[in-house]
């Protein structure tokens, strides 16, 4: 197969300062894109703020021979995702690519999750994907080119105790990119879900050492590189990535249990719950909500 390049391609990274998003702008840049190195500068909670993340990547992608500019823009704002959006235009010309890698963390169980934890990490993780990706994705569709590549996690998608703030963002950003597929296609635009398993300043504490150190977050690169590039023509798809292991995970519905033309009781319901939850049996991905309504309606047909 041929290499994949990314020669005359402008690509945005956010959070990249450090962790997963430093190696994907390394990669990028090393490969021919224009990287805009975006990050806030600040600790794993969010607070404080500096340039030397996003200058340091800078100069190693110029080091390396490509070419880079630093953004420190929150993403948390619409400001700051406007911002951001415009530099790479004015710099570059235009964007062809948005990796939203950009997080942070405020964990504690929810009983004792207040709004100082709640809306900074929703603000971040969820709406500063839209912050950075709306403005982008104006610019692809007038191009008619785009990859975007959202960030879940296995929080968002299997769940977590003490992080009911950033799991809620995380399983939103994968609602963002099912609605993106669709909005984007025409204009060649792919939007698709990493879910990583790393070892970054974000995870440090939370694993065990001896998993922390096998967990390279360049074992994650190849894929988000890949879903960055125009081989990737594929549109909605969710990757867990971590240690060499890539897996796709989905969103199915079952065959279920058709309970009547009528409205039903909570008895039957009771009486049918074995085979309306058996995960066992056929599966299927639906492509929008018109398929759910008529998977509901074929039962009158």
């Amino acid at each position: 197969m041929a290499k994949i390049d990314y020669t005359g391609r402008v690509a945005i990274v956010t959070g990249a300062g450090g962790g997963l998003g430093k190696t994907y702008a390394l990669e990028l840049g090393k490969r021919g894109a224009k990287v805009v190195v975006n990050d806030f500068g600040g600790s794993r909670d969010g607070t404080g703020g500096g340039n030397t993340m996003a200058d340091d990547v800078v100069n190693e992608i110029k080091a390396a021979g490509g070419e880079a500019v630093a953004n420190y823009d929150g993403v948390h704002t619409r400001e700051g995702g406007g911002n951001l959006v415009k530099q790479a235009i004015d710099t570059f010309g235009k964007v062809d690519i948005v990796v939203n890698n950009a997080g942070i963390l405020r964990d504690k169980s929810f009983t004792k999750m207040e709004e100082d934890l709640w809306d900074p990490v929703v603000a971040v993780h969820l709406k500063g994907a839209y912050n950075v990706t709306q403005p982008a994705f104006l610019n692809m569709r007038e191009n008619g080119y785009g990859r975007i590549v959202m960030t879940t996690s296995g929080t968002g998608l299997f769940g977590n105790f003490g992080q009911t703030n950033y799991g809620a963002a995380k399983l939103g950003l994968v609602g963002l990119q099912n609605s993106l597929r669709i909005e984007g296609e025409k204009y060649n635009i792919k939007c698709n879900t990493i879910a990583p398993v790393a070892g970054t300043r974000m995870t440090e504490d939370i694993m065990p050492p001896e998993v922390f150190e096998k967990l390279n977050p360049a074992y994650v690169t190849p894929v988000v590189l890949y879903l960055c590039s125009e081989t990737c023509q594929d549109s909605g798809q969710i990757l867990c990535a971590g240690a060499g292991l890539v897996q796709a995970a989905g969103i199915f519905v079952n065959d279920g249990v058709f309970l009547g033309p009528e409205p039903s009781n909570p008895e039957a319901v009771a009486e049918n719950w074995a085979e309306i939850t058996d995960k066992t049996k056929t599966l299927k991905q639906l492509a929008n909500v018109m398929d759910q309504s008529m998977e509901i309606m074929k039962h009158y047909s």
